[in-house]
């Protein structure tokens, strides 16, 4: 088949993440993939086609759409994005007939798009549902639910859904949600397909990274790796860091960026806690490097979302055999997850005192690290590896 994927996060040559493994499946099946993906106007390059591990890779030139920047820049480059891919996917991939249209969200914004080759190609069209908007903006009070710019992304996201022959889901909870919020979608047309990556050789937790970064060596360290906007609830963060400040057995990394780093910024430059550290988005080696002296990953979500998230980073720790304590809301089926496969920890994130608790007793039993830890593998690869994701997305399609 012809595969057209539509993304706006695909990384850099060399890079990999959960678009860019998936996509290598489809290679591995021997099918033809052609990646569209934008190409922010801050880096200064014009659109433009590689050839990338096999995948014809079209970069296209769009607005300013993540990281730091203000609101109607990023709502004008988001409306103006289906244009722009369907004008450089016609010029640079002419006389391509698609089979198979993959897209994710965000953003909800590719709907003239995929409906435009659906239409011209005849083809099937694959949702990967990374992202429920504009709902999760509503729950942390960036939008309200009343408003003209709600209803007009709602009808956004009710339409792709219509136009997506089938959805693919980063959980259960994700399925019933979809399932409950748009009564006019086929149950069949809905499933699991959650995130996965191309897995590695196991990698081994080396302390002596830990002296590179003046860490202790007879300390739990626990470490966060991500962005720090709202959607994470950066202050119930710093609560918890402030609860376990200066106490000896336990060690906190921090390392991201987003809208609420300064906060982070503020309380490190401000407390000065001596068990913690706070790094700005590092690169992927480096940040590598750093997980290798961790012990165990953290997840934070705002607990005021009524959509059940899934983060992404929860494969990082899982691929480096690490444990996880996720403190989210109730909705997302995350904590569930973490419990089934014993390779975890939940609580509320309004909470910081049953953090505090989770982190007293996993510091108290450190035996239960290594054995979460290699649970954790375990899981991944039974249950989140991108061959699994091809294989869902593929069997509607194998006769």
């Amino acid at each position: 088949m012809n595969v057209l994927f539509m993304t706006i996060a695909y990384p850099k040559a060399g890079e990999h993440n959960i678009y860019s493994d998936l996509m290598q499946e489809f290679v591995l099946g021997n099918h033809k993939v052609f990646i569209a993906c934008s190409c922010e106007r801050r880096n200064n390059k014009e659109t433009d086609l590689t050839i990338e591990e096999g995948k014809n890779v079209l970069r296209i030139k769009t607005g300013n759409m993540t990281g730091n920047i203000n609101i109607i820049e990023k709502g004008i480059s988001t409306l103006l994005i289906e244009s722009a891919f369907i004008k450089a996917i016609n010029k640079f991939f002419v006389n391509t007939k698609f089979d198979l249209i993959i897209y994710s969200t965000p953003p909800i914004t590719f709907v003239r798009a995929v409906q435009y080759f659906k239409n011209r190609d005849k083809a099937y069209t694959y949702l990967l549902l990374k992202d429920i908007f504009p709902q999760n903006a509503v729950d942390i009070k960036l939008m309200n639910n009343s408003s003209l710019i709600y209803c007009y992304f709602r009808n956004k996201e009710r339409k792709l859904y219509s136009i997506s022959d089938f959805i693919g889901c980063m959980s259960q909870a994700n399925v019933e949600y979809i399932l409950d919020k748009n009564h006019e979608l086929d149950i069949i047309r809905v499933e699991i397909c959650p995130n996965s990556i191309a897995t590695t050789a196991i990698i081994n937790i080396d302390n002596l990274h830990r002296k590179k970064y003046n860490i202790p060596d007879d300390c739990v360290v626990f470490v966060y790796g991500g962005n720090l906007g709202r959607p994470q609830g950066v202050d119930f963060i710093i609560e918890c860091l402030k609860k376990n400040m200066n106490l000896v057995n336990r060690f906190f990394i921090i390392c991201g960026q987003g809208s609420d780093y300064y906060k982070l910024e503020t309380f490190f430059s401000n407390m000065k806690p001596n068990n913690a550290l706070l790094f700005k988005m590092l690169p992927k080696s480096e940040y590598d490097d750093l997980l290798l002296c961790c012990d165990v990953g953290l997840i934070f979500l705002d607990h005021r979302f009524t959509i059940p998230n899934f983060p992404s980073r929860l494969l990082s720790y899982m691929e480096y055999s690490m444990p996880v304590l996720a403190c989210t809301d109730r909705n997302t089926d995350i904590g569930e997850i973490l419990q089934r496969g014993n390779f975890g920890w939940w609580c509320e994130s309004n909470n910081s005192d049953g953090f505090s608790e989770i982190i007293n007793r996993i510091c108290l039993q450190k035996n239960e690290i290594s054995l979460y830890g290699n649970n954790a593998r375990e899981y991944l690869e039974e249950n989140y590896t991108s061959k699994t994701s091809y294989e869902i997305i593929m069997r509607h399609f194998v006769e």
